[in-house]
This record gives structure tokens, sequence and C-alpha cells, in this order.
């Protein structure tokens, strides 16, 4: 993190008493990936603007375990899950906000049944909220009239059905929104999920993320905009498959809403 970006652990928060409005459960892409870590900061850029009271919990994160579970390895999987909730239990978190479907799938629906129950919020459905409650104005038009297709996660399309917040948040920006033959609840996935990202493909005539940016590539977009960085990874791969990496960018809506207004 950069050094004008404010970034408190809940170990400060602690040490002072005090508990913050939000979790922000930065997840393993936007801790490690250095493509996703431009979301974590842009993410991070639109709450300080917000003044939203956030902590993270730092060295002190670790992986949910979702990775472990979808590969079928549900013993590691509880082992992360129950270390993190006695943590997040310990600090007494009560809402979490975070980039990645994928862990808030993991945190929102499969960590009640380990004894972690959270209000948790994807990013675009919180900035929607910023937004809505007036902490946050979007005034830029970098983006005005930029053709702008936007990819649905799994997990946070059909797996929990909020399609609105993110396509909301890129009609407030000013975007041309234009939707893939397949998208919201017939989208498709991008070929990362269910672990399937950490391991070569198997035999067929075509990757699923080659299939998925054919289907972005139709609407002539400027833009191809996701809210997973997996997702990220997968379209930018796609992308630069067809060679279109000059012409066409991958972008998270976190990093869209921070560019529109110069964050």
């Amino acid at each position: 993190m950069s050094d004008q970006l404010k970034v408190p652990t809940m170990e400060q928060f602690m040490a002072e008493g005090k508990q913050p409005e939000i979790l922000f459960w930065v997840g393993s892409a936007g801790s490690f990936d250095d493509r996703a870590k431009k979301i974590t900061k842009a993410f991070v850029k639109i709450l300080n603007k917000a003044n939203v009271d956030f902590a993270v919990l730092g060295t002190e994160e670790s992986c949910t375990g979702d990775v472990a579970k979808r590969a079928g390895n549900e013993f590691l999987f509880q082992m992360q899950a129950v270390m993190n909730i006695e943590l997040l239990n310990g600090y007494e978190i009560k809402k979490i906000v975070t980039c990645d479907p994928h862990s808030y799938n993991c945190l929102k629906n499969e960590y009640p049944g380990l004894g972690g129950t959270y209000e948790v919020i994807h990013h675009t459905q919180f900035i929607q909220e910023l937004i809505k409650n007036g902490r946050l104005t979007i005034e830029g038009n970098a983006f005005n009239g930029k053709r702008i297709t936007f990819h649905d996660p799994c997990y946070l399309g059909r797996a929990n059905n909020e399609y609105d917040a993110p396509r909301a948040l890129l009609n407030t920006i000013k975007a041309d929104v234009v939707e893939m033959k397949r998208s919201k609840s017939t989208a498709l996935c991008c070929g990362a999920g269910g672990a399937q990202m950490f391991k070569e493909p198997e035999k067929g005539d075509k990757d699923i993320n080659v299939l998925r940016t054919e289907d972005a590539l139709k609407t002539s977009p400027n833009i191809i905009a996701t809210g997973c960085p997996y997702c990220n990874t997968m379209m930018t791969d796609g992308i630069k498959s067809k060679e279109k990496e000059e012409s066409i960018k991958v972008k998270d809506i976190a990093e869209l809403i921070a560019e529109s207004e110069n964050l």
C-alpha cells in the first residue's frame, strides 16, 4: 500500500478500544497477486474518499479455505475456516466487505455452519450503498459513452443472485453498458472457479476463458468490467490470446469508479 492510503488494522482498532464500521477482507488474490493488488488499492481509495471507518486483518488474515473446499479437501477447508472464525469472533466482527466473490460466498454461506455468522457484502454492493447514502458522489465522466460489457462472476451472480449492483455502478460513471448474449443468470463461467484456476485445463477444443472472451468481444467493448480478481485474470488472459490487449482493457468496477473520480 502506498503512503497516501490509510489502511488501519484490526489490531490497531483493538488497541484503541474501537470497532470499525466494516472489516475489509482483502482475500488471497487481493493480497498477493500483483494485478489484483490494484483492485485492492482502488477500493481502499474509495473507502478513504467516503471516510469509511474500516480495518483489515493484515498479517492475521488467512485464506478462507474456499479453494480447498471446491477441490474436495473438506478437512483443510474446515481447518482454515475455524481458525479464521476464532479470529473474527475474537475481534467481534459484525460486517465484512470483500472484493472477492469466492470469499464473499464462503464467508456468507459456509462460515455460519461452523460458528461464524457475519453480515457479508460484496464491494460493488457496498459502493452502491455509499452512493445511495450520499457518502460518495460520482461526478467524473472519464467513461462517458465508453462501451463496457460486464462479466458476471459466478459466486456473485448465480450463487448469490446479485446482478444489479455492478450494473448500477457502471451507470453512475455514465458508461454505455452492453450486455453479452450470455449474461446475468445465463452467464458463462470464466473458467477459474472450483480451484480450476490453479490447474491445467482438461483436453478439449477451447479453454473456457477464451470462449467467454469471445462472448465479450461480440459486444465490441472498449472495456470488459469484472467484479472478481479471478475473473479479471481469466478475461485478461483471454484478451491476450486474441491479441487485443492494446485496444480492450479488463477492469474491476472499483478501478473504474476510482479512475472516474481521479482517486
